[in-house]
């Protein structure tokens, strides 16, 4: 995981995504490439909570 990753702002992201995709003047091919964006995001989200989750649950161990 990329330790820059602000989830925060890929979340805002996510929602401009959704705002742009949801406008009827957004063309086909932006959409595609939208969509994809948006799946990188959605992955980088998962593992980011992913890692925090594991840090919490690693507390009980320590």
């Amino acid at each position: 995981m990329n330790p820059k990753f602000d989830y925060a702002k890929a979340i805002a992201e996510l929602e401009q995504i959704a705002a742009q995709v949801e406008k009827p003047e957004t063309k086909l091919d932006d959409i595609d490439a939208l969509v994809g964006r948006s799946k990188e995001l959605l992955k980088q989200c998962r593992e980011y909570l992913r890692t925090v989750k594991d840090k919490i649950d690693n507390l009980d161990k320590e």
